[in-house]
């Protein structure tokens, strides 16, 4: 009986020995869950909204931060840019039905996250409750101020009255809106049907014209070739009359002067002549041929005498 009461007794003292380190390693375990859970990190392009049982305290930026566990919550905003798409039915000013498919890029202004967060809880909420609709708002107004085909020929036009729509709604919330764009455009069947046979006849008309203008040109590039041609032969003609008229003057030049020398000559011959008498019987001499005269008429008679008769 001694004995077993002595092993209880060493039961009894042998178990708060064991106790001790299983404690102390649930207490370990717990402060570590702690220092775990007080610590959090914020990806770049993101902040943080520090939430206080439910109510929102402060908005930290990208980084490590801590928090009081089991009080503190952490909700991340995205900063960076976002874009929202919005497909939708609407009207041409002519009120022919079109579906539309609109979108909008767009930021939070990062020292104003805070305030969106108080004021909508968050991205989805603003987006469902603020932008989205008035999104859609802005490009049925847009749409509506421009008849069908300006919507196909000034789609830039049109996605820049959206932007402008969009812009002077949101101003007064904390956002930058970056750019819109008209992704998509769907136009009735019948429309688009219309348009094309438009396009056809228009496409045909231009074509006619087109051929109608090549003919006019072949026929003026006929008339200048015809025009260039006469041209060239009366400057081939001018060229062989002035040819015929210059060598004309030329020979008529040259017998003027000839005659005009042979005109000197002559009154030259004859001023010598007159000048000195014997030099006719010079000329004469250096002109007779060494043969006496057959013939002979004598002073005031009218009988021409054969001077070969009388030798016979």
């Amino acid at each position: 009986m001694l004995n077993e009461k002595n092993d209880l007794q060493d039961l009894t003292m042998s178990v708060p020995k064991k106790k001790g380190p299983i404690v102390g390693a649930i207490a370990g375990l717990f402060g570590l869950s702690l220092i775990y859970s007080a610590m959090y990190t914020v990806d770049e392009g993101h902040v943080g909204i520090i939430k206080r049982f439910g109510e929102a305290k402060e908005q930290v930026n990208p980084g490590l931060h801590t928090k009081i566990p089991f009080v503190d919550d952490v909700e991340v905003l995205e900063i960076r840019t976002r874009k929202n798409v919005e497909k939708l039915n609407a009207s041409t000013h002519e009120q022919m039905p079109v579906t539309a498919e609109v979108s909008i890029n767009w930021t939070v202004m990062r020292e104003q996250a805070f305030d969106l967060f108080k004021s909508y809880g968050g991205l989805t909420q603003f987006e469902s409750r603020i932008l989205d609709p008035k999104l859609r708002s802005a490009a049925k107004d847009a749409l509506a101020r421009y008849k069908a085909e300006e919507l196909i020929q000034n789609r830039s036009q049109v996605i820049a009255q959206i932007e402008e729509l969009l812009v002077e709604e949101m101003k007064e919330y904390p956002v930058k809106l970056d750019s819109a764009q008209l992704e998509n455009l769907v136009l009735p069947q019948k429309y688009i049907q219309s348009i094309e046979t438009k396009q056809t006849e228009k496409n045909l008309a231009a074509a006619e014209m087109h051929r109608l203008e090549r003919q006019k040109l072949e026929a003026q590039r006929e008339v200048n070739t015809a025009m260039a041609q006469r041209d060239a032969a009366k400057a081939k003609a001018d060229g062989q009359a002035y040819s015929i008229r210059v060598e004309a003057e030329a020979q008529a030049e040259a017998i003027k002067l000839k005659g005009l020398a042979e005109a000197e000559a002559i009154q030259k011959k004859a001023e010598a002549i007159k000048a000195n008498a014997t030099l006719v019987d010079y000329v004469r001499a250096q002109q007779w041929n060494g043969q006496m005269p057959t013939t002979v008429m004598g002073a005031d008679q009218s009988i021409l005498w054969s001077m070969d008769a009388k030798k016979k």
